[in-house]
This record gives C-alpha cells, sequence and structure tokens, in this order.
C-alpha cells in the first residue's frame, strides 16, 4: 500500500491511510529558467498546463473527491517536469559558456522557492498557535524549522518509520516533504554536472560531449534509484515514498529526456499523437485507478512517470521544426489558457491548501469532501496572493537578480525568519506544557484492587485538585520500560528478554502485540513479587491470533509477523514451562467474527499443549483519537475529551467464548468496567486524575502501574496465580515489625537514639581493621554536619570537607538480634536518596545500606564468616547500585572473597533524584533457603543456599543481624570502579533516607 498519510498509523487504524502530496516546487516554464530541451530555448506552454494536471489531480486527491483516490501521482508528474526542465537549464548554459555558474542557479531558486515557503510557513506557525492545542503546537512548530531547512522528508520518515509515534494528528506541513526532496536532488546535482561540464569543457565538440557525458552518468544513477525503490517499497514504505534516493530516478527520467538528441527524430506525427495522448492516457488513469492499497512507489510509479515522459517527448520539436504540440496533440489542450493560468499558480496553490485543510479539521473536526473541496478553492485566494505580490516582485526585481548573493541573501531570510518564529512558539508552547520528563512511579498513588474507582481511596472521600499525571507531554513519551524488547515491524524474532528474578526457574511469559506489551509494568511486579522471572515477547502491530495483515511501516503484507509468530510459539514449545502465560491483543485486526475465532484456535493451540495456564486481558478501549494532544487544549476540562463507548469498545469474540468454558485452560480477565465505568455514552480519557491512554489506543506506563493491584487480584481470584507469599507482603497479615523509622524530628536534630548508635572515628573499637577494613578515607563523626534529620521526614548523612580532611557519617541500629525465625523469613527494607552528584564531583563517593552478623560485636573479629549483606552500594555518582552477600573465608572460598558475591552494577535511573526502595529478604524455609534483593519491590539478586556448604551459610545467616547506613569516602569499592577522591570532589551531597522498616514472619503453616 502507499505510505501512509498520518505518521506512524497502523494496520488497526478505522479507515484506509494515504500518501503524502507532493508540491510543484520546480521553476516556472514561462522564465529564463525553462525549455523544451538542451538546444532550444522555446517556451513550452504545455509543461505550464501539465502542472496544472499534475496539481488539480492531487488537490482532488487532497480534498476527497469521489473517482480520484489515486491524485497523489501528480507528484510523480512534478518530478519529471522538474528534473526535465532544470537539467534542459543547466546543459544549456554549459554547452553555451563553458560552465555552469552554481551561486547563479541556487540564487534564481533561492529567490524562486523560498519566499513563498517562508510566508506559508510563518502563517503556519502562527496560526497553528491559534488552531491548536498546545501538545500538538509543539510538534507543529518542529515541523516548521525542519520544513524550513529543506528537511522536512527526513522528519516525517522517522516519524512515520516509528510505531511508537502512532495516534498523532497529520501535519499542517507534511506535503513539505517533496519540497525538501527536490532540495536535496538539486543540491547534489548541480555541483555534480558543473564537475562533468569541468571534465568535458575541453573536447571538441563541447556541446555533444557534455551532454554524452551527462547522460551516462544520468543512466546507472537512474536505474540504482529506482532499483533502490523497489526495496524500500518491499520493506519500508516510508523510506520508499519520501526519501530522496528513491525519488532520484524520476528526476533522471525528466533529465534524461532533456539530454539525449530527441530532437534529431522527426517521428510520423500520428506516433507524436499517439505517444502524447497516451501519456495523458496513463495519467488520468492512474489517478482514477490507483487507490490507498497501491503499493507505491514500486513498479506502479513507472506508469504516471514514463505517461509523464511521453507527454514531453511528444512535443520536443525534431529538426527544422520549431514546435511539435499541433492541432489534435495533447500539448494543444495543456496550453490553452485556462490550464496554463492553474500551472504558474501550481507552486503557491499546492504550498496552501494542506495546511488550510489540515487546521481548518484540527479547529472544526473532521469534514466531508465537499468541504474539503471548498476549503482547497478558498486557498486559491492566499496563493494568488502570495503569487502576485511575494513570489513574482523577488523574482523579477534587477535590484535582487543583478548579484547572486542577493538571492541567496533573500533565501537565507526565507529560512531563517521561519525557524526563529517556530523558536519563540514552540519555546512558549514547552513552557505552558510543563515538564517532558519521566513520572516517578513509586511516587504515584495506590490503585484500588477492587472497587468502583481507579485509584485507593477512602469510602466517601474525593480526590483532591491538582494537574494529571502524566502531564500530556509527559504522557507521549509514557511507554513500558521493556526496552528493545518490544519488537519493530522488520524484526522477525525477539531478543531473550528477562526481567525481575532472572536466575528463578519460575516465569511468567507476556505474549502478544503492543496491546500486550501496554501490560509489561504490571506483569512484571506480579512476576517479581513472586520472586519470579518475567519473559516478554512482543511485536508491533503483529496480531497473535493466526491472521494474514498489512504493515503500514513497511507498505505491504506483514510477513514479518507470521515468521515472528511462528518462532515465538516454537520457542515456547522447547523451553521449559512457565508458571502463567499472559496474553493480549489488538481486538480490531479484523470484523470477521468468524475468522478471528479460527485464527485464535491456530495460536491457542500450541499455547494450550504447552501445559502452563493462559491468561487473556480483554483488549482495553481504544479512543481512536490523539488523547494526550486533547488534553493539553483542555487542561482544566479533561472531561472534554471523553470518547465514544460504542466505538471504542468493539464486542471481543475470545472473551465470551473464554466465558462460556469453550477454551479450558485458558482464562479471561478484564479492567474496562474502570477504564470506561458505567453505561453511559462515554468513555473518559482521564480518571482520578490519571492520564489513561499515550496516544490513541495505548495506555500510558502510569495507568498500567495503577491497574496493577485490581489486576493482581483478579489473577489470583482467577486461580492463574498463587497469593502473595509472605516474603512479598511485608506489612501484611502474618508479619510482625521488628522495627520502623521514619526519621521524624526537627531540622538538624539527631536520629532516634533508641534506635541508632553512632560509629565514629576510622575503624571498631581496637581497631581491627584500619579505615573500616576498605580503604576509606574519611573520619566519622557524631556531628550533626554529617548525621542529622532534614525536618521533614528523612535522615541526611553528608561528607564534609574541611582543611583537606573528609568526615562523614556512619550509623548502625541498636538492636542486633534481627533474625528470621526458624523456617520463617525476616526482611529489611529502606527508602534512600542517593548523593546528588556526579561526574567527577562525585569520584570517591560510597553510600551504603548493609547489615553484619551480630557475632561481629563480639571483639569485632570474624568478618566474612559471620555474614555481610549489602542491601545497597553505589560508586562515584553512578546511576547504578550493587547488592552483595559476604561470607566463609577472607581470600576465594563460596563467596569469591573479597568481592562476595556479588549482583555486578543494576541500573537505577533517578536513584539520585528520588527515593528508591531498597530491600532483602533472608528466607530459611525448609528446601528453599535463599537470600534475595530487591528494588523498588522487584528481586534482582539473589543467593540460594546451594551455592555453599550447610556450615557456611548457618554462620552467616541463621543468626541476629545489625543495620548500618554511612556514606564513605574513598575506599577499594570506588578505585575499583575507576575513581578516588580528588581535588574535584564535591563536598555537601547528603544521601537522604525516607525509612527503615524490618520484619519478620513465621514460616506458613
Amino acid at each position: 500500500m502507499p505510505f501512509p498519510m498520518a505518521p506512524g498509523a497502523r494496520s488497526d487504524r478505522r479507515s484506509a491511510s494515504t500518501p503524502p502530496p507532493g508540491p510543484p516546487a520546480s521553476p516556472s516554464p514561462s522564465g529564463g529558467e525553462s525549455g523544451p530541451s538542451p538546444h532550444r530555448s522555446a517556451f513550452r506552454p504545455d509543461i505550464e498546463g501539465l502542472r496544472a494536471v499534475a496539481v488539480l489531480a492531487v488537490l482532488a486527491f487532497h480534498a476527497g473527491i469521489p473517482g480520484l483516490a489515486g491524485g497523489f501521482v501528480g507528484v510523480d508528474v512534478f518530478f519529471v517536469v522538474s528534473g526535465y526542465l532544470i537539467t534542459g537549464l543547466l546543459v544549456r548554459e554549459a554547452v553555451t559558456t563553458g560552465r555552469i555558474r552554481l551561486l547563479d542557479f541556487f540564487s534564481r531558486r533561492a529567490r524562486r522557492l523560498l519566499p513563498s515557503a517562508a510566508v506559508v510557513l510563518g502563517a503556519v506557525a502562527l496560526a497553528g498557535a491559534w488552531l491548536t492545542v498546545p501538545l500538538r503546537r509543539a510538534d507543529l512548530e518542529n515541523d516548521v524549522a525542519a520544513a524550513a531547512l529543506s528537511a522536512a522528508n527526513w522528519r516525517f520518515i522517522a516519524q512515520q518509520t516509528d510505531y511508537l509515534a502512532a495516534g498523532h494528528d497529520q501535519s499542517p506541513l507534511l506535503h513539505f516533504w517533496s519540497l525538501a526532496v527536490e532540495e536535496q536532488f538539486y543540491l547534489l546535482w548541480a555541483p555534480l554536472l558543473a564537475l562533468i561540464v569541468l571534465a568535458a569543457a575541453r573536447a571538441v565538440r563541447r556541446g555533444r560531449a557534455v551532454r554524452a557525458t551527462v547522460a551516462l552518468a544520468t543512466a546507472p544513477l537512474v536505474l540504482l534509484s529506482f532499483a533502490l525503490s523497489l526495496h524500500w517499497t518491499d520493506h519500508s514504505a516510508s523510506l520508499a515514498y519520501l526519501a530522496t534516493p528513491s525519488r532520484v530516478w524520476q528526476f533522471g527520467v525528466g533529465a534524461l529526456l532533456a539530454l539525449l538528441p530527441w530532437h534529431l527524430m522527426r517521428g510520423p506525427r500520428p506516433l507524436r499523437l499517439l505517444c502524447g495522448w497516451a501519456g495523458g492516457a496513463a495519467i488520468v488513469w492512474c489517478a482514477v485507478s490507483y487507490d490507498t492499497s497501491t503499493p507505491y512507489p514500486g513498479y506502479a510509479a513507472l506508469v504516471p512517470t514514463l505517461g509523464t515522459a511521453a507527454v514531453i517527448l511528444a512535443a520536443i520539436p525534431g529538426r527544422g521544426e520549431r514546435n511539435a504540440t499541433g492541432s489534435h496533440g495533447v500539448g494543444r489542450l495543456l496550453a490553452g489558457r485556462a490550464p496554463r493560468a492553474v500551472g504558474r499558480l501550481s507552486y503557491n496553490l499546492y504550498l496552501w491548501h494542506w495546511p488550510v485543510l489540515v487546521l481548518a479539521e484540527a479547529r472544526f473536526g473532521s469534514q466531508g469532501w465537499p468541504v474539503k473541496t471548498a476549503l482547497t478553492l478558498a486557498a486559491a485566494v492566499p496563493a494568488y496572493a502570495t503569487m502576485r505580490w511575494v513570489e513574482q516582485p523577488l523574482r523579477r526585481s534587477r535590484t535582487v537578480s543583478e548579484l547572486p548573493r542577493r538571492g541567496l541573501s533573500v533565501g537565507i531570510t526565507a529560512i531563517v525568519l521561519p525557524i526563529v518564529l517556530a523558536l519563540v512558539v514552540g519555546t512558549t508552547t514547552l513552557n505552558l506544557l510543563g515538564p517532558a520528563t519521566p513520572v516517578e512511579v513509586n511516587g504515584l498513588p495506590p490503585g484500588a484492587a477492587s472497587g468502583p474507582h481507579l485509584l485507593a481511596r477512602t469510602a466517601g472521600t474525593p480526590l483532591g485538585d491538582g494537574p494529571v499525571v502524566p502531564g500530556p507531554a509527559q504522557a507521549r513519551k509514557d511507554f513500558p520500560p521493556d526496552g528493545a524488547c518490544e519488537v519493530a515491524p522488520a524484526v522477525t524474532r525477539s531478543p531473550d528478554c528477562l526481567f525481575g528474578a532472572v536466575d528463578s526457574p519460575d516465569r511468567i511469559v507476556l505474549l502478544g502485540d503492543s496491546h500486550a506489551g501496554q501490560w509489561f509494568s504490571s506483569v512484571l511486579a506480579m512476576a517479581s513479587q513472586r520472586g519470579w522471572a518475567l519473559q516478554e515477547f512482543v511485536k508491533q502491530g503483529c496480531p497473535l491470533p493466526h491472521l494474514a495483515v498489512d504493515n503500514p511501516q513497511l507498505g505491504r503484507a506483514y510477513r514479518e509477523c507470521d515468521t515472528w509468530r511462528a518462532d515465538t510459539l516454537e520457542r515456547l514449545r522447547q523451553q521449559p514451562k512457565p508458571r502463567l502465560i499472559v496474553i493480549s491483543s489488538l481486538n480490531r485486526y479484523t470484523s470477521d467474527a468468524g475468522l478471528l475465532a479460527e485464527a485464535w484456535d491456530k495460536t491457542l493451540e500450541p499455547l494450550r499443549a504447552i501445559g502452563a495456564p493462559i491468561v487473556y486481558i480483554e483488549d482495553t478501549p481504544a479512543p481512536g483519537t490523539d488523547v494526550p494532544a486533547c488534553v493539553s487544549g483542555s487542561p482544566g476540562t479533561p472531561g472534554a475529551c471523553a470518547f465514544s463507548r460504542t466505538s471504542a469498545q468493539q464486542p471481543d469474540p475470545l472473551a465470551r467464548r473464554i466465558a462460556s468454558g469453550a477454551l479450558p485452560g485458558v482464562l479471561g480477565v478484564s479492567v474496562n468496567q474502570v477504564l470506561c465505568p458505567g453505561d453511559g455514552p462515554t468513555c473518559p480519557a482521564v480518571l482520578d486524575r490519571i492520564l489513561l491512554y499515550r496516544d490513541d489506543s495505548h495506555l500510558t506506563n502510569v495507568a498500567a502501574v495503577v491497574l496493577t493491584p485490581r489486576l493482581e487480584r483478579l489473577f489470583t481470584e482467577s486461580g492463574a496465580l498463587p497469593a502473595l507469599t509472605a516474603s512479598a507482603t511485608p506489612g501484611a497479615t502474618g508479619w510482625t515489625q521488628l522495627l520502623r523509622d521514619d526519621f521524624d524530628g526537627p531540622s538538624g536534630s539527631r536520629p532516634s537514639a533508641a534506635n541508632w548508635v553512632y560509629d565514629t572515628g576510622t575503624c571498631y573499637p581496637g581497631c581491627p581493621a584500619p579505615q573500616w577494613g576498605t580503604g576509606e578515607i574519611e573520619t566519622m563523626t557524631d556531628s550533626t554536619d554529617n548525621v542529622r534529620l532534614d525536618g521533614k521526614g528523612a535522615l541526611e548523612i553528608v561528607p564534609t570537607r574541611k582543611d583537606g580532611q573528609w568526615s562523614s557519617g556512619r550509623i548502625e541500629t541498636r538492636r542486633s538480634d534481627f533474625a528470621p525465625p526458624p523456617g520463617g523469613t525476616l526482611r529489611i527494607e529502606a527508602s534512600i536518596a542517593l548523593p546528588d552528584v556526579t561526574g567527577a564531583k562525585a569520584a570517591g563517593y560510597w553510600p551504603a545500606f548493609w547489615t553484619l552478623g551480630a557475632p561481629l560485636r563480639d571483639g569485632y573479629t570474624g568478618w566474612p564468616g559471620i555474614g555481610e549483606l549489602d542491601v545497597m552500594e553505589s560508586v562515584n555518582g553512578r546511576d547504578s547500585v550493587f547488592a552483595t552477600m559476604h561470607c566463609g573465608i577472607l581470600q576465594g572460598g563460596p563467596c569469591q572473597e573479597p568481592a562476595g558475591l556479588t549482583s555486578g552494577p543494576r541500573p537505577c535511573d533517578g536513584c539520585r533524584t528520588g527515593f528508591r526502595s531498597y530491600a532483602v529478604e533472608v528466607d530459611l524455609a525448609p528446601g528453599a533457603e535463599e537470600v534475595r534483593w530487591y528494588l523498588d519491590g522487584r528481586v534482582h539478586h539473589r543467593v540460594a543456599a546451594s551455592r555453599m556448604d550447610p556450615e557456611t551459610w548457618k554462620r552467616a545467616v541463621d543468626h541476629g543481624l545489625f543495620l548500618i547506613l554511612n556514606v564513605a569516602i574513598g575506599g577499594s569499592l570506588p578505585l575499583a570502579d575507576g575513581a578516588s577522591p580528588g581535588p574535584d570532589t564535591e563536598p555537601g551531597h547528603a544521601m537522604r533516607v525516607d525509612q527503615v522498616t524490618v520484619s519478620s514472619r513465621t514460616r506458613p503453616a
């Protein structure tokens, strides 16, 4: 199918998408830049009329006039005409003067094309500020800058090949892609011709040598470009349609018309008539017969391209002729007064019509083809005004045309002014939208596990006022944090994507398209809370049921989807059986219920054969509109962005079959009763101040996170998941809280003496291990300069430096009897924000939260045999943390000392700017003894008792523990990371601790 008009459109769209337009950007044939061939400079009125045919075809296509669904072929006509005229102009100059004056050439193009474009860009930038919502406005100003720099095609390629950019509205400047293509082509083509002319300048018959050499260079370029166009048409519709390399061949066809010696051919006049009318008929046939299902450009582009060449060729005068139009040729029709008038206006008409259509619909909603036609006709008014009072005066001005640098100055001004305007409007808009930084999910309010509300709340207590979360700009980028594991359309095999407790033999498999991928955070939380792994198999736009679909990004049948689906099912068959398979998929790849049921059966049969429980999450409502953009325009009344319940929630045949019991082993759950509550005509875009959608159909990651408790309940109630084990829910029934300190108290005061004691100096009493045994350089103190409460519910441990000497703080729990009960579990947890310093300023920083075995306090000897559990360590301001277990002997042994059994660096984005939860559990359940480390509730490291002999394990964990919080400066671990304290290391950056909790639970009966 041809390239979609809407960036990132997907196969689940409700209506067919359309290819973007291309403006008639070639120079006017009425000026000095036109001519029928390199041999004559006679004016070609038929080409001026041919432009009218091209622009009217494109305008009719955009207006949606019935019967002209292939009007986008007007782009091809323009490219061929441009290649013919511009190459003819340059070669005539070379033959006449022996050289090509590049400054003159670019000056003429600049004053001819850029001022009109600048007027349109400026008008769009200003109109967009009035007619579009803030989020769309920010996108639009970026489009203005890209269009002004003649790079619009590459910007739209980046958007339209990006599946995750789906659901955005069309750009009023999408049509500038072809102007960018043409400018990029001539930036290379004109200098190339100049070099060829320079090489051929000394030839005896200069004219023939130049033409022959240029033709020989053009022919292979045409073939290579056409081959690339065919390849990209099959593999990437956006590149094929919008990229310059895949369009060069059409300019080249026009160039060959201007280079080859057609003027030497007399040719029978009937043959010329037939050639011209056949070419014109081919263009019309394409406009009528092609539509959005036509693979384009590809082979289909040959017809309008060669048709245009035939029309031009038919009227090239032969030897001894002044013209070849004839009274019955197609050129006579094209040379009429009306076609020529439209042709003269074509460039400006094209520049204006598309912004008028798009901005009108942005303001007043989608319109039918009669209204679009009227709007297109109305665009002729500003188009004529721009031609009359901008383009023509500058092109004809002797002052401007006298020196090339003046024309270039006009062009540069026409580029700079729209960019400056876009920057001003865009900056204002970004300030209005607020930050686009990622949402800190740890600060989200808790989701309700049941009931009618999205968020948990006390009965009858309304939520307070405030902005929506995520904000509209944040929502656009609020994707699941699964990296490259949601594979792109061209990929046929998912990587080995394991998350959570990756070493666990138990795992949940998440399988489907992006509507399954939106549940990544929820399913990962459920897996991590149980100490399981999550394995993700998700492919963009690929239906999990065995359906054959087309992919808009590839522009053809989605063969990669079929390959990926078969490969994934085979991998699951060969792998160990998972504990659970979670599936989901967009529910609108087809409206044929029978076909869909058959397709699901083909997929579910091998899945059910695996023998693991399968849970189908019913597809969520699809708004069908750019929700973040709408909300950005209605920040105070998000209810204005509600959407139709009927169109958003289509019948789900698979959900009905599961509910009827027709698919044993497959369970179904749905959260749609919360996402679209009640039975009214609309569904909300915002619930409890949570912005639910990141585009026109996918949930924000924030929405998925707050829905996790509800999914947890639905999964456990259905029997798909076991209820959470004791180790996963500290504070729940069965747990006993042994310690909790929230560090409340006045600013500058000391932490509770009932809970904490200070370590001071540089070693324990008797100094069995100088410099705390690690080589760190600070002196620990009990001063409030180093250890203090901040008055806001947090403890601060602050390294300081005075006269070149470092001091810091290290505190331990007074109690050292924190131990798991026999066969039970001990959990130690803290909420910590690491020192907010990085780079050279952080060299030597070593914040830590850890435990030591109680026997160490009997003389402070026996390390590492008495056990050390490093819950969290971080060094040198890195965005990563470590977890480690020390045990056994000083060198080597089961814990591989002195390094210990470490997790290695684990990514921890935001760990310096916000509080993150770090926890360790010592689980002595018979047969399953292990230590588990958690980051934000997700297991990221574990050490099983089986990794060492029973005596070493018992000495390391089966006794009381005490907790330690400190920030060291220097030492072995920062040095191993490649940094040590230096003159650039900056003191005064605190590790902040929000709370510390210790809980235990006995072995369940």
